[in-house]
């Protein structure tokens, strides 16, 4: 999978895709990643990339076209099956849209929202889908991209040493994920409880289901509902 992402202050896309696993990933060639200046296709001698908006008010707006240079360039060089935009307006992001973006697409750019946002003409004639990661606002759309493609790579095949583990991580079953325990079984008088030493596998696994659901009623009860 290729992931590009156009960003006013890139620098900022450095450290996610530079350590763990998605690193790993990109070292493997399973997933790509090429994070874009948007400056670099700007006309301007001094690189400018955004103006004042029309009719007044404050804050800057990113102009429209030095972001659809950027992306007519990389559609030439290959077909993408979306061309989304970071807003805290976008549909809200969940694991179901995750999976649906890991298993189906191949391409896709991700553009970052800055100052005050892009060119509202971006959004009805260039962009395909906008998202959100959630009801508030971030200085730009770099940290909420970085977001979107960590939980898309996460998905592909071979990315996780244990490929069952992104099939049990929350919301994959519209519950959350049950309680984990590790080494030692007992700390400061905290036990870990019995049937997970059991070795029962069949016992165990109806243990977690049970609590997965606790879980979800107690912390989440609209997971269940939907």
């Amino acid at each position: 999978m290729r992931i590009d992402i156009l960003s006013a202050v890139p620098k900022l896309l450095e450290g996610p895709f530079s350590h763990s696993i998605l690193q790993r990933a990109i070292d493997k060639g399973i997933a790509e990643v090429h994070i874009h200046d948007i400056r670099d296709y700007s006309l301007d001698k001094h690189r400018k990339i955004d103006d004042y908006a029309f009719g007044g008010g404050a804050g800057m707006v990113l102009s429209i076209e030095p972001i659809e240079r950027c992306i007519d360039k990389l559609k030439a060089e290959r077909d993408y099956d979306e061309v989304i935009y970071m807003s805290p307006d976008g549909e809200l992001f969940t694991q179901k849209i995750a999976n649906q973006m890991s298993f189906n697409y191949k391409n896709i750019i991700i553009l970052c929202g800055h100052y005050k946002g892009i060119d509202e003409r971006l959004r009805e004639h260039i962009v395909t889908r906008e998202i959100s990661i959630g009801d508030y606002v971030l200085t730009g759309g770099e940290l909420a991209a970085a977001v979107v493609a960590d939980s898309i790579i996460r998905l592909i095949p071979n990315v996780l040493n244990n490929e069952t583990s992104a099939l049990t991580d929350s919301f994959q079953d519209d519950l959350l994920a049950p309680p984990v325990y590790t080494r030692p079984a007992e700390y400061k008088g905290w036990k870990v409880p019995e049937i997970l030493l059991s070795g029962d596998d069949k016992k165990i696994e109806e243990w977690r289901h049970e609590k997965a659901i606790e879980r979800t009623k107690a912390r989440r009860p609209g997971l269940l509902e939907d």
